[in-house]
């Protein structure tokens, strides 16, 4: 995949306090990395030393940090496309509403101690939709120093705000002399985040909600729900809600002005590694925001055991760097999907509740890509997506969804090829465990006389095996599930080595555009539960992202 410039936002820093102290970091915690990692829900603490993601692109693909003491200033006295695409740019927005860069002011102690007060919760100078016209700007530079056609940017919380602000609202409004302003799209090539609320902040406690929408302590109401709708919807101004009876969805990115496609919304599973604000908001969230408030709709998602910030948090972790690598350059995009789901079913009141917890991992990394589990508060409720989706052999249910880098991509300042050949043969392994779960519950009321604890009613992983054909005319893939593989898996490459005669074909693809489709049928075990039936499978959707 294309380097293309990468712009980095950073989050909410709160009151002129917190930003006076933001601002004090160069790269605005981008560089930020970590020591520590934990091994699952309840594991110790071990020690792992993550570079940070700053240092991470310029290693693994070669970026180019370009400051020279002031990196607008560079950008604005560099000649047109003179500047190397691969490069890292930090969108310092707080920096025009902090205190440190302007002289101290003459003051008394009652004026300096008023002054110190008032700073802690208020952000004068901040303006979200200042902000996002800003960045607006910076990109059209970038572009035009680089020659770079778009840029791919990154964003962790609140900055993640920024920019759909820029998108769905900026950019269709007209310049400041009249002219028509640059549609996100072109603009923009891919859109990650951590951690942003993009269904805004919620509390446990309803009179929080209440005080976040009046008052906004330090700004904060722009995370109110109702609130988006004036910095997110272009004829609107901040403070107006949502009309009477609509359905307005702070969540949802309009596909005329973004592709969803294009986005990836990491959220963050461990609310007890935050803040106090995780008192507030409480389980089911990174400790500030809720996980069914941190993604776009349509959007790819990961769910990582990581808090919104601090030493666990998403962006200083190496699961939010593989994740994010892997969106900006994978040239091969993976979608998993349950299809033939019993239907009727859920609406049955006999149907107990089912739950299924999904592992993604590949090959080569020391961490899980994304989990969601009922112990990490996300869950797969199976009930809940067959009648949302209303079903049927033509609706499958989406699992997962991920990212594979090509094995024989070159690494920065390399030939495009050089004479070894990829390792395992240029196959990429990725492997999908799945656990499913029966609950007996009535009436909201767990009964627990033919419960057995954390034993699922089937498990199992899947191995896939993908690579290119000898041929050179495609791609080929390998399947197995693990229960059936006879030895240790890491013996047999391609997976299917490890199973009897007879069944080591390689999986039928049918090819569809720029990808490729194959069937893999669940294990018996699985098809004899009530919730997946005899003709569930699992349908693998493998698309080129190279290819137009």
């Amino acid at each position: 995949m294309d380097r293309l410039p990468i712009v980095y936002l950073r989050g909410f820093a709160g009151s002129t306090a917190g930003i006076d102290g933001a601002v004090d970091d160069p790269f605005y915690g981008f560089n930020a990395g970590a020591t520590h990692v934990r091994i699952g829900g309840d594991g110790d603490p071990m020690f792992y030393q993550f570079e940070g993601p700053l240092l991470r692109l310029m290693a693994d693909e070669g970026y180019q940090l370009l400051v020279h003491g002031d990196q607008h200033r560079y950008l604005l006295d560099a000649g047109d496309e003179s500047v190397p695409a691969a490069s890292l740019w930090i969108y310092r927005f707080y920096d025009q509403a902090a205190t440190t860069f302007m002289p101290p002011p003459h003051e008394n102690v009652v004026e300096h101690l008023f002054r110190r007060a008032h700073q802690q919760v208020t952000a004068d100078g901040f303006d979200i939709e200042s902000a996002a016209t800003g960045l607006y700007d910076l990109i059209m530079l970038i572009r035009e120093k680089t020659g770079a056609p778009r840029v791919n940017v990154v964003a962790h919380s609140m900055g993640g705000l920024v920019v759909r602000c820029m998108m769905q609202k900026i950019c269709l409004l007209p310049d400041a002399d009249g002219s028509d302003r640059e549609p996100a799209r072109n603009l923009v090539a891919r859109f990650f985040t951590y951690g942003t609320p993009h269904g805004g902040i919620a509390f446990k406690y309803d009179a929080l909600d209440w005080v976040e929408q009046a008052f906004g302590p330090a700004g904060s109401d722009i995370f109110a729900p109702q609130k988006m709708y004036g910095y997110l919807v272009p004829k609107a101004t901040f403070g107006d809600l949502p009309p009477d009876g609509s359905e307005w969805d702070p969540q949802e990115l309009p596909e005329d002005v973004f592709s969803p496609d294009d986005v990836f919304c990491l959220i963050g599973t461990d609310p007890k590694d935050y803040g106090l604000s995780r008192v507030a908001v409480g389980p089911k969230s990174d400790g500030l925001v809720f996980i069914e408030h941190a993604y776009v709709r349509k959007a790819h998602r990961a769910f990582v055991y990581r808090s919104h910030s601090g030493r666990y948090g998403e962006v200083n972790s190496e699961e939010g760097y593989q994740n994010l690598r892997r969106f900006l350059f994978g040239r091969w995009g993976v979608r998993v999907h349950l299809e033939n789901l019993p239907h009727p079913g859920p609406e049955d009141p006999k149907w107990p509740v089912w739950q299924a917890d999904l592992r993604l991992t590949i090959r080569g990394l020391p961490i899980v890509l994304t989990e969601q589990q009922a112990a990490h508060w996300c869950p797969i409720q199976l009930n809940e997506e067959i009648q949302r989706l209303d079903d049927t052999p033509d609706h499958p249910l989406p699992l997962v969804g991920t990212f594979l880098l090509d094995p024989d991509r070159p690494a920065p300042g390399q030939p495009a090829r050089d004479s070894r050949q990829p390792p395992h043969g240029g196959r990429m392994r990725y492997t999908l465990t799945l656990r499913v779960f029966k609950l007996d519950q009535q009436d909201g009321i767990f009964r627990f006389a033919d419960h057995l604890e954390q034993v699922p009613d089937w498990t199992d992983s899947l191995i896939m095996d993908v690579g290119p054909r000898e041929d050179g005319t495609g791609l080929a893939a390998w399947a197995a599930w693990n229960s059936a593989v006879h030895g240790a898996k890491d013996q047999f490459d391609p997976i299917t080595e490890g199973l009897p005669e007879g069944q080591r074909e390689p999986l039928k693809l049918t090819q569809e555009g720029a990808g490729y489709v194959g069937r893999i049928q669940l294990p018996e075990g699985a098809r004899a539960l009530q919730v997946l039936s005899g003709a569930t499978s699992l349908m693998i959707t493998v698309t080129d992202r190279t290819v137009a």
